[in-house]
């Protein structure tokens, strides 16, 4: 199972279709964002494509030597696009095919526009969500919930994204959901309603063991979006931002023209792709290494690289390798910054807390280093904020909490409060028992020798989802607990799992599943969420009005 490939399969099959000849591709802003994280502009060019336009844009050509590739979302706005196009078309030859199922008054309204007959094909390609990773997607939605209950526009977008996710797998499968939330009843109901629906889309060839989809909801572990990451892709992510690969880097200080905005992926960078899951320490040592066979070719100019801006000095110092390798230039760029927010945010003694505060439960040295990293003035308010988060998920029913004088402490750093509750990740909330009674934690703390004088550290805790997946691997994830949809259960061990979390997965949660894929022989694994997390995205600050929330309201802490 590995949903990068179903989609660049499917964009292939578009192109393919088409036959030679000059081309444009037409798109939306979804679909836009669903080619560009599996496709260089390159490689399609290479494909004869060679006009890239969106179906909204007012101001385009007529080109009637170029063919048009339409993919597009099935919805309302883009349907009347199109027929408004075939009124007057401004290209040769139309080859549609929309990412989900289009019904079939909207197929009739778009032949009775299509006058001049151009349209060649039309076509469900079942690409209706962003492939991140090969065991990663995302919907790219937030904001999905009123209250504890679906935001209404919501529910059909999400059922429609994780059906197609099922359609380009080509699975069928028994659907288990978290019986603790009633969002994922609603969703596991209303995917089960588009399988019975269109049933002939999903004949597909049956396996002796069927595959499984499992609904969870974020709100049953509220603690793993709120750690800082420590892993290649998870750490970008959480400090600088990835949206759709690409990454902005136009605030970091001194960044030059052409590296104001990189993309990262896996699919058309080896040492992205090789470095992906690795701790901060090694990618610091593995672009050290690559720096120093370079190096080897130019003896005389030989220099040390002992750490991050002696390596920014050799790639500015040497032109011709910044034209060789841009890859490097690119990742030494983002290393540096990755490595000056660490230092300037005190992130390692902070990440020390955060690990303590999700892992051990000793509530004596907690609320001692919780306060003291308040009372830096280094630590940022999104940081501060985040271990007062965790302090509160992790000791809301101790006896001894200190969280209003937390509280009086964020008053202090500039972050107004006057109230806070523990509403959507609490116990009273969660369906699994997050953090257990007994505690017994073994922990071994790593540290990484990367670049010189860098330790990069602490990767005690393990996300839910790892004891949620382990249990049902192994056959004793509990019914009363994640209830089939329907009088059928699984009687073997699953082979193919689809995960999707409501509320949004993350990196961590990507990083199990890669982890659960190597070492589980026969179980392929692919891990959803409505978006992919970071304590950014998680969490809004304002000055006046502090909310900190998850993208699915109701509301994990909030202060008002």
């Amino acid at each position: 199972m590995n949903v990068t490939l179903a989609v660049k399969q499917y964009i292939s099959k578009m192109i393919e279709s088409s036959g030679p000849g000059m081309k444009v591709l037409l798109m939306d802003k979804e679909t836009t964002s669903i080619v560009s994280v599996v496709y260089t502009q390159s490689e399609i060019l290479q494909k004869e494509v060679y006009l890239f336009e969106r179906i909204d844009s007012q101001n385009r050509d007529n080109m009637k030597h170029l063919k048009a590739i339409c993919f597009l979302r099935p919805s309302k706005e883009n349907v009347e696009h199109l027929i408004q196009e075939l009124r007057r078309p401004k290209y040769s030859v139309y080859f549609i095919y929309f990412s989900n199922v289009i019904s079939k008054s909207e197929i009739k309204a778009l032949a009775e526009a299509d006058e001049q007959e151009v349209v060649a094909e039309v076509q469900e390609y079942y690409g209706d969500f962003i492939a991140v990773n090969p065991h990663l997607f995302s919907l790219n939605l937030q904001g999905v919930s009123r209250g504890r209950s679906w935001e209404p526009s919501i529910l059909p977008r999400v059922t429609q994204g994780l059906t197609s996710v099922l359609l380009a797998l080509k699975k069928c499968p028994m659907i288990r959901y978290q019986l603790s939330s009633d969002m994922s009843k609603r969703l596991a109901e209303s995917i089960k309603q588009i399988i019975t629906k269109e049933y002939e889309l999903f004949d597909f060839r049956k396996t002796e063991v069927p595959p499984l989809l499992l609904i969870l909801d974020r709100s049953d572990d509220a603690i793993t979006p709120l750690l800082n990451q420590w892993t290649y892709q998870a750490m970008v992510h959480e400090l600088l931002g990835l949206n759709n690969n690409r990454i902005d880097l136009s605030g970091v200080p001194g960044i030059s023209k052409d590296l104001r905005e990189v993309v990262l992926s896996a699919e058309n960078d080896e040492f992205y792709a090789n470095n992906l899951y690795l701790n901060f320490g090694e990618i610091g040592t593995n672009i050290k290494n690559l720096m120093e066979d370079f190096q080897k070719k130019k003896p005389k100019d030989k220099q040390k690289l002992e750490s991050i801006s002696d390596m920014k000095a050799f790639v500015d110092n040497y032109p011709q390798f910044k034209k060789m390798s841009g890859t490097v230039s690119k990742h030494v760029t983002v290393v540096g910054e990755l490595s000056r927010l660490v230092s300037e945010r005190q992130l390692m003694e902070v990440s020390e807390v955060e690990q303590e505060l999700a892992c051990q439960s000793d509530h004596s040295s907690a609320q001692q280093n919780v306060r003291r990293l308040l009372q830096n003035p280094r630590v940022s308010e999104i940081d501060a904020v985040r271990l007062v988060m965790l302090y509160a998920l992790r000791y809301e029913k101790h006896s001894s909490s200190i969280l209003p004088s937390l509280l009086e402490e964020l008053n202090r750093k500039g972050v107004s409060e006057r109230h806070l509750v523990v509403e959507y990740g609490g116990k009273r909330i969660r369906g699994s028992d997050l953090i257990a009674p007994t505690d017994a934690v073994a922990i071994t703390k790593q540290f990484f020798k990367g670049l010189k004088g860098v330790e990069n550290v602490y990767a005690q805790h393990q996300p839910l989802l790892h004891d949620t997946l382990d249990q049902l691997i192994k056959g004793r994830l509990k019914d009363s607990q994640f209830p089939y949809l329907g009088p059928s259960s699984l009687r073997d061990r699953p082979q193919d799992i689809i995960v999707f979390i409501i509320g949004g997965a993350t990196y961590e949660e990507a990083l199990t599943v890669y982890n659960l894929n190597r070492t589980m022989p026969g179980v392929r694994i692919v891990l959803g969420g409505t978006t992919i997390h970071n304590t950014k995205r998680s969490v809004s600050l304002n000055a006046l009005n502090v909310v900190v929330s998850f993208t699915i309201s109701p509301l994990s802490i909030y202060f008002k």
